[in-house]
């Protein structure tokens, strides 16, 4: 399969081009798109065989839901019933933007869309590009991350044909994406919001708008239920070496980490390093290291932390170290995301 590539301005993208990109979808075909969080894998969020495709070309399991992504607010009434005033309130506050509501779907939403559940995941993203694709297609888009399943999520076009070219049927690049981790996901047919996967907006912003937010047992890794939202139950994110993160107080979860890293380069093993900034000045020269921003900037962090991961497939490593940093914030997406890259392997400083 041939993938085309399209070039578009993020924040004024010419409509000729988009409707190309559009016109694939309108077919059934796969198309890889930005938003503000990661790049999508579009599909035709209403067509079965279309949605399908998706699952096929990520090598994603199937009993793992997909969010429908839509251009308009009122566009959730199509797809949704029994909106409770806490998704309303939620949705007035942070959409368009990188928040997923989780609601009672309406028939017209495939099975395969849900994983067989009764509830469907929906997001108004910010990108403009991504709404006017949307839009333009006339059609919600289902669309998880664009790569291979358990793969780090990308965050620039390049990324995706990394991993999925000659497997879908076009990429809209548009540059970089600007928050770097996926939207955060909220169970809104619970009588207090449930946050299913902490993301772009934080779990302060939530209880700040809505008061009460239960978290989802899974988020400490117990994973016998149906996930409701994808990132739920499988191992994700990971890059190709072994990774091990540190958790802990600042500065003994760095020395721990200096500590580990001599240790296996005594023992003949090439190391990687995910490190702040501040920890980097510390490390070997030996080590391949990957600076994903100073502990100062949360927000650097969360843009660099895929491209951190990614980096290790140019450049191969036996073993990688990666330092945690805070749960405040968005620094709590940052975290659930190495913890499940790393496999759990976890270092508690």
């Amino acid at each position: 399969m041939h993938t085309e590539y399209f070039i578009v301005d993020k924040e004024n993208p010419d409509k000729a081009v988009l409707s190309k990109a559009a016109e694939l979808l309108k077919q059934g075909k796969l198309v890889a798109f930005p938003t503000e969080t990661v790049y999508g894998l579009g599909a035709n969020g209403l067509d079965e065989k279309a949605a399908a495709g998706i699952f096929s070309a990520k090598g994603r399991p199937s009993d793992n839901p997909l969010i429908l992504h839509i251009a308009n607010r009122e566009d959730v009434d199509q797809l949704a019933t029994h909106i409770s005033t806490n998704a309303k309130v939620l949705m007035e506050a942070f959409w368009p933007g990188p928040l997923t509501v989780v609601l009672r779907r309406k028939a017209i939403v495939p099975d395969i869309i849900t994983g067989g559940l009764e509830t469907v995941a929906i997001r108004l993203p910010d990108s403009i590009v991504a709404r006017q694709l949307i839009f333009m297609a006339g059609t919600p888009i289902a669309a998880p991350s664009a790569n291979t399943s358990g793969r780090p999520s990308p965050t620039s076009a390049q990324a995706v044909l990394d991993d999925l070219e000659g497997k879908i049927h076009a990429v809209v690049d548009a540059g970089n994406c600007q928050i770097g981790v996926e939207s955060t996901v909220v169970d809104c047919t619970t009588p207090v919001p449930t946050l299913l996967r902490p993301g772009g907006v934080t779990l302060e912003m939530l209880m700040a708008t809505v008061g009460e937010v239960e978290i989802d047992p899974t988020l400490a890794g117990s994973f016998e239920l149906a996930p409701k939202s994808p990132g739920m139950k499988y191992s994700h994110y990971a890059p190709d070496a072994p990774m091990v993160l540190f958790e802990g107080a600042y500065p003994h979860l760095a020395d721990l980490l200096l500590l580990e890293v001599k240790t296996a380069l005594a023992e003949g093993k090439k190391v990687g390093a995910v490190v702040s900034t501040e920890t980097a000045a510390r490390l070997p020269k030996e080590v391949v290291a990957f600076v994903y921003g100073s502990r100062k900037r949360i927000d650097e962090i969360a843009a660099n932390l895929y491209k951190a991961l990614r980096s290790y497939d140019d450049n191969p490593v036996d073993i990688i170290y990666t330092e945690g940093i805070p749960e405040d914030g968005l620094g709590l997406a940052i975290m659930n995301r190495l913890r499940k890259a790393s496999g759990y392997r976890i270092v508690n400083g």
